[in-house]
């Protein structure tokens, strides 16, 4: 496995993670709760953006790591 491969495997498990922390948000009755499932979700989908621009950047620099 490429290190590219990696990354885009782990951007398709954060955003299964993030699918679950919004649904939680929603799910939940606690505001706290929702708050907490919200803020989660939010930072997770930084985390993602961070990881995409990466694998651009690599993608770029290695290009026998594009798809």
């Amino acid at each position: 496995m490429t290190i590219a491969s990696d990354i885009k495997n782990c951007i398709a498990s954060l955003n299964g993670a993030k699918s679950n922390l919004s649904r939680f948000a929603l799910m939940s009755t606690d505001e706290k709760a929702q708050k907490v499932f919200h803020e989660s979700m939010l930072e997770t989908d930084e985390i993602i953006t961070d990881l995409q621009n990466r694998l651009v950047i690599l993608e770029r620099e290695e290009p026998q790591y594009k798809s």
